[in-house]
């Protein structure tokens, strides 16, 4: 196997790192990423403005989402005290992928001045090189010469990897950028919507007088990637339910967009957001995560983004619901059942029949999940046995 090693204070990590990283990907055809967040790098010192070491973390497992599954991060020179030396770096991971074939990605000022970094003999017996080109016609020649220096040194293994679709930004630039109410267009939107949420880099967005649009990056950063294409489907078919039921077009995407704001918390974290919030759960709720988000995500949207009654009801029902709901809540637990991303047996059945009549589809789907967790071995929340009662209850008048 393949593994690139891209680090990096990424202060923030921006789209000029994403491309670099797809560029050698694609010319030397990895199999693995990972993109490690230095601590204390030793070639320069953290600006003063400079994000902690939680926030880039955080910040760059956000980035993943654009890469795909093979990328990951690590956190290896965090934990690790001093300097964060590439070789000290490779020493680990080497231990750790004895079998696989590293290969440590630089950009152009890096591989230019490799001859000067801690140890570069131990880095170049332990990985191959990308050097990633900005295509500068002027350094073509210092390149070509770098490389011939380093591979008689060192007896370094060396790939030069153009980058077709460079960005030429520096973290310096963005945050300076960001400082101003710009830089937008350099990150993905999960990054973005962490600086914004966080107020990092002098940004300041009003977080309880956000449009939809504002909203949604902001949204996205307190999701695990893998989650957010299942929260941005629950938007969409939102939208189409909304608008076929008569729901507030609006306040249906914004429950969608934060219904799952809380969802990769752990039960600690969890029940500790129930005590700050004064959430009181009940016996099956404090040991169920499925039951507990929806309860801590409403409050997490009401404080912060100060979302209505409405709002704050229809993700509070999403994972449970109850008797006699909303049209806004039914919107919002059905969206959230049958969004396009959902595939499980009769998926297409229940799609069909919340868009044939809304009452029709919520019952179905309340048996269904009845049905399932019952077939598990698993309590049924009496709010769920409620809502399938109050609605057949219904169709029986």
């Amino acid at each position: 196997m393949k593994i690139g090693i891209y680090g990096g204070t990424f202060d923030p990590i921006h789209r000029g790192h994403l491309t670099a990283a797809k560029a050698v990907r694609d010319a030397l055809g990895l199999n693995k990423l990972l993109l490690v967040v230095d601590s204390i790098p030793p070639h320069k010192e953290l600006p003063a403005d400079s994000a902690g070491n939680e926030d880039r973390l955080a910040m760059t497992e956000l980035a993943t989402a654009e890469l795909g599954k093979w990328a990951e991060v690590s956190d290896i020179e965090l934990r690790r005290q001093g300097k964060s030396y590439t070789s000290d770096t490779l020493r680990q991971l080497k231990a750790m992928y004895p079998d696989d074939e590293l290969w440590l990605i630089v950009g152009s000022d890096m591989f230019l001045s490799f001859h000067t970094w801690h140890e570069p003999e131990v880095i170049a017996s332990l990985a191959g090189i990308a050097a990633v080109s900005r295509l500068e016609e002027n350094e073509d020649d210092a390149f070509a010469a770098q490389k011939k220096y380093l591979e008689a040194a060192y007896g370094a293994h060396i790939v030069t990897v153009q980058n077709p679709n460079v960005i030429e930004v520096s973290s310096t630039e963005v945050r300076e950028a960001l400082s101003r109410g710009e830089g937008r267009a350099y990150l993905s939107d999960a990054v973005y919507g962490y600086i914004a949420r966080k107020h990092l880099y002098g940004t300041h967005a009003e977080l309880k007088h956000l449009t939809v649009d504002e909203l949604r990056p902001i949204a996205m950063s307190f999701l695990k990637p893998k989650r957010m294409p299942h929260v941005l489907g629950t938007e969409q078919e939102a939208i189409r339910l909304a608008r076929q039921y008569g729901a507030d077009v609006t306040k249906a995407q914004i429950a969608a967009l934060l219904h799952d704001c809380t969802k990769k918390l752990n039960r600690d974290e969890q029940l500790a957001l129930c005590a700050h919030y004064g959430i009181v759960p009940d016996p099956l709720e404090r040991q169920t995560l499925k039951l507990l988000h929806a309860k801590t995500g409403a409050a997490v949207a009401r404080d912060l983004f100060g979302v209505d009654d409405d709002i704050y009801n229809a993700i509070y029902w999403h994972t449970t619901g109850k008797a006699d709901m909303t049209v806004l809540e039914k919107v919002i637990y059905m969206a959230d059942y049958v969004e396009p991303n959902r595939v499980f047996d009769g998926v297409d059945d229940l799609r069909d029949a919340v868009h044939t009549d809304l009452d029709m589809g919520l019952l179905m789907g309340l048996q269904d999940s009845i049905e399932e967790m019952t077939e598990r071995g698993n309590p049924v929340h009496y709010r769920t046995v409620e809502a399938k009662e109050y609605l057949e209850n219904r169709e029986d008048a």
